[in-house]
């Protein structure tokens, strides 16, 4: 098949590649000429695992191309997805200008029939603004040509989004006319072949549901980040409340990870469009304003731990910070945690010097010119002289580290772990003072560090 995919974000490029993989001819079409002929040349503008193999191999095989020709890129595909960024307002509502230019440009443009898809994340509602869009642009022509618009949102983990988009737990179609309901069913049927994942409804469902899961998953990592502080001030260990809450085939494991919070591109600003929409609708959503400040309020936790340990004036003071991306396997910054902690401690006199394996280089560009901010090349040379590390994204890098010489190179023996990826007995043996998450005092309690102490000495 033939498709067309409008803009080459995150969710445009891993659409249009994968799309690629399975045997479709695909044109990927965006306005930055810049970011194109990077494209061209198999350079990506994002890091996300297997992706760049993915386009490489397609564009070298002749089934995934780009262009910065809208025209060209009408003409070109029977289906047309739109894939453009839908930023947030000042408000928290989705800025849809360039999901209406995209539709405005298909209507300007095509001359058979087209099939207008709505990959981007977008309010309810959008689907019928893309047709109203699209009918405007022909009826200023003076031309009746035939078309569908369907919401087909997105799941996509970022730092696995190529084997989600290969390998979908299921596929979410909006649909209003047969002919539509036919043309993704033979899209989506190679994705499909173990068995059925395709599920079908009404257009305005679909774009209800990529929020309502979005918003869903933020709950619970909220819901977690408030456990673990209760937790703490219980004397209770947040991961044994989470591995025992987990085992209820209710409730599972997933996203209940207590942190220094969520951040990225979707969970942030899908909730904040999710409240904007209720809002205007007058049917408040109490439990996600909560989520929300629950949220704001986390990334400002491991903060409150340096000012207990080391007062309010840092001046003087130089921390460590392993971690910049918001998760790991990208090096998207977008509402990163990492973004806060780093403004709060420089704000209050302190100097960091923070690594992360992927997203330095838009650290870089982020925090441009910002004095008391440096980088390490590698983790253990962000530690010189540090009165603290400060474990902010949960890379596998950073899992097993020389407990010894991370002792050695810190001024003081400090480990405030905002992802909660170490043993509280084992950091403890190893001469460091431990601050996570919830953790409570259970490895001082339990006597285990003093045993582990035994063990490592012998």
């Amino acid at each position: 098949m033939k498709l067309t995919v409008v803009g080459t974000g995150y969710v445009g490029l891993v659409t249009g590649a994968c799309f690629a993989e399975m045997g479709n001819d695909v044109l990927c079409v965006d306005t930055d000429a810049g970011k194109i002929e990077r494209l061209r040349q198999g350079e990506l503008p994002i890091y996300e695992p297997g992706l760049a193999e993915v386009v490489q191999r397609n564009v070298a095989g002749g089934r995934l191309h780009f262009s910065t020709d809208v025209a060209e890129g009408v003409r070109f595909g029977t289906m047309q997805f739109i894939a453009v960024g839908t930023p947030p307002g000042e408000d928290g509502s989705a800025d849809m200008q360039h999901v209406l230019a995209a539709a405005r440009c298909i209507g300007r443009h095509m001359t058979d029939y087209k099939l207008v898809i709505d990959k981007s994340t977008v309010p309810v509602g959008t689907a019928q603004a893309v047709q109203q869009a699209v009918a405007d642009a022909l009826a200023e022509r003076g031309v009746q040509v035939p078309f569908s618009v369907v919401s087909n949102p997105e799941f996509l983990k970022e730092g696995a989004a190529v084997d989600d988009f290969m390998r979908p737990d299921r596929i979410v179609v909006g649909a209003d006319d047969a002919r539509a309901v036919l043309l993704m069913r033979a899209l989506y049927a190679p994705f499909q072949r173990a068995r059925e994942k395709l599920v079908l409804m009404d257009v305005r469902s679909a774009e209800l549901t990529k929020y309502a899961a979005n918003a869903m998953l933020a709950t619970r990592i909220s819901f977690m980040n408030e456990m673990a502080l209760l937790a703490e001030k219980l004397g209770a260990d947040i991961e044994q409340v989470r591995r025992g809450i987990g085992s209820d085939p209710r409730i599972g494991h997933h996203f209940l990870y207590a942190g220094c919070g969520y951040g990225g591109s979707c969970f942030p600003k899908d909730v904040k469009a999710l409240l904007h929409s209720a809002a205007a609708l007058d049917e408040p959503l109490h439990l996600l304003q909560a989520v929300e400040r629950a949220n704001e309020r986390q990334k400002a936790v491991l903060v409150d731990r340096v000012v207990a340990r080391f007062g309010p004036d840092l001046t003087g003071r130089h921390f460590a910070l392993w971690g910049l991306a918001f998760k790991p396997e990208t090096d998207d910054l977008r509402e990163a945690p990492s973004r806060v902690i780093i403004g709060q401690l420089l704000a209050r006199g302190a100097t960091v010097t923070a690594h992360d394996p992927q997203a330095m280089d838009a650290a870089r560009l982020a925090f441009a010119g910002q004095a008391g901010l440096h980088f390490a090349d590698q983790p253990m040379d962000a530690l010189e002289a540090a009165d603290a590390l400060i474990v902010v994204t949960e890379w596998k890098a950073y899992r097993t580290p020389d407990l010894d010489r991370l002792r050695r190179q810190l001024r003081q023996p400090v480990v405030i772990d905002g992802r909660n990826l170490y043993e509280p007995a084992l950091m403890l043996a190893a001469g460091l003072e431990y601050l996570a998450i919830g953790r409570g005092s259970a490895a001082a309690d339990s006597g285990i560090g003093a045993e582990l102490s035994l063990a490592m000495a012998a």
